[in-house]
């Protein structure tokens, strides 16, 4: 049976995060926070080394669907370490005439985004939003996918529309704006 990549590359521990390997369950603790994820031990055997410094995974088969597996396991636990160690962020601009985010309380974000009412989005724990002139967000925190699925929650009331540019726009991906309507 031929070592996988995902077998044969270990991965390194940052510095300040320790790491908890028990049965199915990884468990990350770094300046940044903390995380715990379950994984299917009858395909992957995740192994911490001896001194704690580095995790490497192996199939317990050599099936197509296990190898496979394997890679995957290995992807979100570097997501996990690169969490705990730095932390992952989204940014995202709103634009449009009255178009603004503030706080009403902790946890839950006001939007008014040109709608007869304002949207009420309640964050979920381990995020932070800091809002810069009203109109930039910057999401922030330890979990990739918690991260990613708040900017989608929040860019999903309102996208940016391509002819008059409105809406709200993550950074860094690209909105094709198109021409509006010719008349005669």
């Amino acid at each position: 049976m031929m070592a996988t990549r995902a077998e044969r590359s270990a991965l390194p521990v940052p510095a300040g995060v320790e790491v908890l390997v028990q049965r199915e369950r990884v468990a990350v603790k770094g300046p940044y926070g903390r995380l715990e994820k379950s994984f299917p031990t009858q395909a992957v055997r995740v192994i911490c080394s001896e001194n704690g410094r580095s995790i490497s995974f192996q199939a317990v088969d050599g099936s197509r669907r296990v190898r496979a597996l394997v890679g995957t396991v290995r992807s979100i636990v570097a997501g996990m370490l690169q969490g705990a160690a730095t932390g992952f962020f989204k940014d995202l601009e709103i634009a449009g005439v009255g178009f603004k985010a503030s706080f009403m309380d902790d946890r839950t974000l006001n939007l008014a985004l040109g709608t007869s009412h304002p949207v009420h989005y309640v964050l979920p724990e381990g995020i932070r939003v800091k809002i810069v002139d009203g109109i930039r967000l910057h999401v922030e925190g330890v979990d990739k996918q918690m991260v990613g699925q708040v900017a989608a929650d929040i860019f999903s009331f309102y996208p940016m529309e391509p002819y008059k540019g409105k809406g709200v726009r993550i950074v860094g991906r690209f909105v094709r704006r198109k021409e509006g309507k010719k008349t005669a």
